[in-house]
């Protein structure tokens, strides 16, 4: 569970390297106790930056990060309450799993009897209870990543700091371990914030996300209202597969907008806020339908060639091209085994969609 008081408050913060490349660009941001939060962007938008200020690796050119109500200004690293597990896992070759995990107590001298207590409880946290006395070299990626956690976890820190912590695994393991960070997470009821360039992987485990572009945040929220309201094109683009139209405001219509759109014509679409002249009109590709016949007037619909289709086993994504030459793409379900192949390429269809599920965007 989370609450209302924010554990980290990073205030108008600027970091600029070498007086000329602006890494973090007057970024404002409230995190709160037991959150999951994501820091999500391409690489260079200044997400790791922004992560290593919080850490105490970089220091803030302006702006300033407060962490459990303390000003971190001047605070070094080790005395932070912040713990950060790497992309590169970081586990020393030499030393056992136990040795490993213990190693950040020791030299902040910890008792020897107080860290036999810790380090199995920790170890059992992240699903290596037994692994106390292996070597580094006996444990597969993902077991070395459970290290990597637990030694960052044994110090009990107040936020947890993760830089891209499952790049280097393969696919699958990577799907595994992010539901196991969420349920690790949820189970020591610390904040966690990801640094991460996956979209997916931001939406599958944190409660917020921000997108970050040129060291500027562009969006903060919910993964269902980042991924279902982006407030514009690059976060819309960014955060999954998304088409997107030009279309001219043409009038309002109460709470709807007609808009002009080209090779279409004009439809009405449900709309909150100003918007006039060019605008982007996006939709997701799953909410697009193919048929065959011309379906009702309540929806955005008109008529494409199918330009390609591409099967994924469980969907296939059908590429379509209108009247005006624009490209889209729509994701079908395969709920019989001859529904991608009865797609024919060439063939015209209608393609369509909830003028409700439209987004307009004006940025």
């Amino acid at each position: 569970m989370t609450s209302n008081q924010p554990i980290i408050r990073i205030q108008s913060v600027t970091k600029i390297f070498n007086r000329t490349v602006t890494a973090v660009d007057d970024v404002s941001l409230d995190i709160a106790a037991g959150e999951f939060f994501a820091l999500l962007g391409p690489s260079g938008c200044g997400k790791t930056t922004l992560l290593r200020m919080i850490a105490g690796f970089e220091n803030p050119t302006t702006g300033r990060i407060v962490v459990d109500g303390q000003d971190m200004q001047g605070v070094d690293p080790n005395h932070r309450p912040v713990n950060m597990v790497f992309q590169s896992y970081a586990v020393f070759p030499h030393m056992t799993v136990a040795k490993n995990v213990a190693y950040g107590l020791k030299v902040t001298g910890v008792a020897n009897s107080e860290i036999q207590k810790m380090v199995p409880e920790a170890l059992q946290l992240v699903k290596l209870g037994g692994f106390e006395h292996r070597m580094p070299h006996q444990l597969s990626g993902g077991q070395q990543q459970r290290v990597s956690l637990a030694r960052a976890l044994v110090k009990k820190p107040k936020v947890l700091l993760l830089d891209e912590p499952l790049s280097a695994l393969d696919a699958k393991l990577r799907e595994a371990m992010q539901i196991e960070l969420v349920n690790l997470q949820k189970s020591v009821g610390i904040t966690f914030i990801i640094v991460t360039h996956s979209q997916s992987e931001a939406l599958s485990v944190a409660d917020r996300i921000a997108v970050m572009k040129d060291g500027q945040v562009k969006q903060v929220a919910d993964p269902l209202a980042l991924y279902e309201k982006p407030n514009s094109q690059f976060c819309a683009d960014f955060i999954g597969k998304i088409n997107q139209l030009e279309a001219e405001v043409a009038g309002v219509e109460g709470k709807n907008l007609v808009v002009d759109i080209r090779g279409v014509g004009k439809v009405v679409i449900p709309h909150e806020g100003h918007a006039e002249g060019r605008v982007s009109l996006a939709i997701r590709p799953e909410k697009v339908e193919l048929n065959a016949h011309e379906p009702g007037d309540e929806r955005v619909k008109f008529l494409s060639k199918v330009a390609n289709v591409v099967y994924y086993g469980s969907t296939s994504q059908v590429f379509l091209e209108n009247a005006a030459g624009d490209q889209l793409m729509a994701e079908i379900r395969n709920r019989e085994s001859n529904t991608a192949t009865s797609i024919l390429i060439g063939s015209e269809v209608w393609v369509s969609w909830k003028a409700a599920d439209t987004l307009v965007l004006t940025e």
